[in-house]
C-alpha cells in the first residue's frame, strides 16, 4: 500500500507544510480530547470522598474547556487537510488532462471516451478523499488509539490486555475485507466507465439513434449496463455495511470483558471506581478508532484502486513524442520527401507501400484514388499525427522524427476530412491556432474559405455560437470554418484532406479561386475525390491499394488512359446524368 501511496508524493510535496500543520492540529485535537476521561474519573473519585460543589464545578469547567479547544483544533484539521486535498485534486486533474493532450490518436482507440471521463470524475474524487479525509481520519485513529492504550495501561495492564482480546480478529477482518473492497471497487469503477461511455455515445449520435428508431433498443442496452453498475454498488455497499457491525460486535466483546474484570478489580481495591470509569471512557474512545479503521480502510482501498486507474493514464508514454530533436532546426520552408515509405496500422496489413516522392517547397501536389487507397494516411504522416518509420519522411531534408513536434506542427496547417468544431463562436473556432489574431484577420480567413455570404446571414456574424460539434452549421459551413482555421495560421505546408466534399461544385470553384493566391509560395497537399478540384495542381498522384500507380499533370494522366482517366470519365458521366 505504501509503495502505491509514494506515487502521490510529487503532488503532496508542494503542500508538505500544510500537511505538517494539518497533522499537528490532528495531534492537538486528539491529545486534548484524551484529557476529559481522566478529569471525569477524578471527579467520580472526588464524589466518593465528599467533594464540594465548587470542586465538581471546576472539574466540569475543565471538561468543557478541553472539549472546546479540542473542537477548535478538530475544525482546523478539517479546514487544512480538506482544502489541501482539493488543491491536490486540482493538480492531479491538470496532470491527467495534460497526459491526455499528449497522447497519439491510437491511444484513444484503446480507451473509450466514457472511460476516460469516469477516471476524470469518480476516480479523481476517490483520490481526493484519499489525500484529505483518509489521511486525517487515519492520523486521528492512530493517535487516539495509541493515546488511549497508553493511558489505559497506566490504570491496569491486565485490564488493558483483556480489552484488546478481540484485536487479532479486528486486524484479520480488516485485511480480508480491505482486499475485497479494493478488488470490488475497481470492478465497479470499470462498470461506471461503461455507463459513461454509453451516455457519451448516445449524446454524440443522437441523430443516428433517432433516424434508425433505436431509442427503445438503446434504453434497453443502457438499462442492462446500468443494472450491472447498480449490482456492483450493491455488493460494495453490502460488504461495507457488514464490516462496520462486525467491528462493533468485536468491540462490544471487549466492553463486556472490561466491565466484568474491571468490576472484580474494584471489589478487590486494585483500582478505584473513578479509574474504572476512566478506563471505560478510554475504551469508548478506542471504539471510534477501531470502527474508523474499517471506514478508513474502505476510503483508502477505494482511493488506491482509483489511483491505479488514473496512474495507468499518467504513466502511459505518448506513442508520438519528441525523440532527440534538433536543438535549432531553423525555419521550415516546406520541402517534403518520401523515401520508400511503407506504413501499416496493423502488422501484415499495409496501408501505404514503397512511397517515393520529392516535393519542392512551394509546389501543389494533388492526391486522388479510390476509397481506402491511403490518401488521408499519407497526409496525416507529414505532421506526425501518426508516426512514419524512421528515415522515410523528411521535411527540408530532415527526418520529421527529429523535428520538434511544436515546430513541425506550427509550420503545418491541416484540414481533416472529418470536421470538428468546439462549442464556441465562429471567431473562436477560426482563431483556434492563432488566438491573438485580429477580427480583420479572422474575417479575411473566413472570406478566403468562402464563408462571407454565410456570415452575413448569421444573426451575430463571427460571434455566432456554433453549438456542440458545430451542430447549428451545415456540413459545408463546418468544412469552410475548419478551412479558415488552417488559412489563418498562414502555414508553409498546407494539407487539405477532401475538405470541400460537402460544398457544391460552384461554391468549390469560388473557394479554389480564392485559394490560388494562398497556395503561392506554400507546399500544398490536396486530397479530393473531384477531378475538377485537382486538375490545376503541379503534380497529381494516383494512389491505388497504398501504392503510387500514376503521377503527372492532368493532361499527361488523361493521355495515359489509366485509373485517373477512368475516374475522370466516370465523373463526367455522373455530371451529365445529374444534369438530365
Amino acid at each position: 500500500m505504501f509503495s502505491r501511496l509514494q506515487y502521490l508524493w510529487p503532488y503532496l510535496r508542494p503542500h508538505r507544510r500544510t500537511l505538517a500543520w494539518g497533522l499537528v492540529t490532528v495531534f492537538l485535537s486528539a491529545l486534548l480530547g484524551l484529557a476529559s476521561p481522566k478529569l471525569i474519573g477524578n471527579a467520580v473519585d472526588a464524589i466518593r470522598h465528599g467533594a464540594s460543589q465548587l470542586s465538581l464545578l471546576g472539574y466540569g469547567g475543565l471538561v468543557v474547556a478541553f472539549s472546546l479547544v479540542s473542537g477548535v483544533f478538530s475544525y482546523l484539521q478539517r479546514i487544512t487537510l480538506v482544502a489541501m486535498s482539493r488543491d491536490i485534486e486540482y493538480d492531479v486533474r491538470n496532470s491527467y488532462f495534460a497526459a491526455l493532450e499528449r497522447q497519439a490518436p491510437s491511444f484513444f482507440q484503446q480507451y473509450p471516451t466514457g472511460d476516460l471521463m469516469a477516471r476524470a470524475t469518480n476516480d479523481l474524487q476517490a483520490v481526493r478523499i484519499l489525500c484529505g479525509p483518509a489521511i486525517m481520519y487515519m492520523a486521528n485513529t492512530v493517535l487516539v488509539a495509541a493515546g488511549s492504550l497508553v493511558l489505559m495501561t497506566r490504570i491496569s495492564v491486565p485490564l488493558m490486555l483483556i480489552s484488546l482480546a478481540p484485536m487479532p480478529l479486528v486486524v484479520l477482518s480488516t485485511t480480508i475485507v480491505g482486499r475485497r473492497i479494493h478488488a470490488l471497487f475497481t470492478r465497479v469503477q470499470a462498470k461506471f466507465s461503461d455507463v459513461t461511455t454509453k451516455v457519451q455515445e448516445n449524446l454524440a449520435g443522437v441523430r443516428v439513434v433517432r433516424a434508425y428508431a433505436r431509442e427503445a433498443r438503446e434504453e434497453e442496452e443502457f438499462d442492462r449496463i446500468n443494472e450491472l453498475y447498480l449490482e456492483g454498488n450493491r455488493r460494495l455497499a453490502t460488504l461495507s455495511t457488514v464490516f462496520q457491525p462486525l467491528l462493533q460486535g468485536l468491540v462490544g466483546i471487549g466492553f463486556a470483558a472490561v466491565l466484568w474484570y474491571g468490576g472484580l478489580l474494584v471489589i478487590r481495591n486494585r483500582i478505584s471506581v473513578g479509574e474504572l470509569v476512566t478506563f471505560q471512557l478510554y475504551l469508548g474512545r478506542l471504539i471510534w478508532p477501531m470502527i474508523a479503521i474499517g471506514w478508513v480502510v474502505n476510503l483508502t482501498q477505494r482511493g488506491l484502486a482509483s489511483l491505479a486507474r488514473i496512474r495507468s493514464i499518467l504513466d502511459t508514454t505518448p506513442a508520438i513524442r519528441d525523440e532527440e530533436p534538433l536543438a535549432d532546426p531553423g525555419a521550415i520552408h516546406g520541402e517534403v520527401s518520401f523515401r520508400g515509405l511503407s506504413f501499416a496500422y496493423r502488422e501484415g496489413v499495409p496501408v501505404l507501400s514503397d512511397i517515393d516522392l520529392q516535393v519542392p517547397a512551394g509546389k501543389t501536389v494533388a492526391v486522388v484514388g479510390r476509397t481506402g487507397a491511403g490518401k488521408s494516411t499519407l497526409l496525416a504522416l507529414i505532421p506526425r499525427l501518426i508516426d512514419p518509420p524512421q528515415g522515410t519522411l523528411l521535411v527540408d531534408s530532415t527526418d520529421v522524427r527529429r523535428l520538434p513536434l511544436a515546430r513541425l506542427r506550427g509550420a503545418t496547417g491541416m484540414v481533416p476530412q472529418e470536421t470538428f468544431l468546439f462549442s464556441a463562436t465562429i471567431h473562436e473556432n477560426i482563431a483556434l491556432g492563432r488566438p491573438d489574431a485580429t477580427v480583420e484577420q479572422v474575417a479575411e480567413a473566413a472570406r478566403l474559405a468562402g464563408l462571407g455570404p454565410d456570415l452575413e446571414s448569421f444573426p451575430r456574424g463571427l460571434d455566432t455560437i456554433v453549438g456542440e460539434r458545430g451542430l447549428t452549421l451545415s456540413g459545408g459551413q463546418k468544412q469552410r470554418v475548419t478551412l479558415a482555421r488552417a488559412l489563418l495560421r498562414s502555414p508553409n505546408i498546407l494539407l487539405l484532406d477532401d475538405c470541400l466534399s460537402a460544398v457544391d461544385t460552384q461554391t468549390e470553384e469560388h473557394i479554389l479561386a480564392n485559394l490560388r493566391t494562398v497556395f503561392l509560395g506554400r507546399t500544398v497537399f490536396l486530397v479530393s475525390h473531384r477531378i475538377s478540384t485537382v486538375k490545376d495542381a503541379d503534380l497529381i498522384l494516383v494512389l491505388d491499394q497504398g501504392r503510387i500507380v500514376e503521377r503527372g499533370s492532368h493532361g499527361q494522366l488523361i493521355t495515359e488512359g489509366g485509373l485517373y482517366a477512368e475516374l475522370h470519365q466516370r465523373q463526367l458521366l455522373e455530371e451529365e446524368l445529374a444534369a438530365v
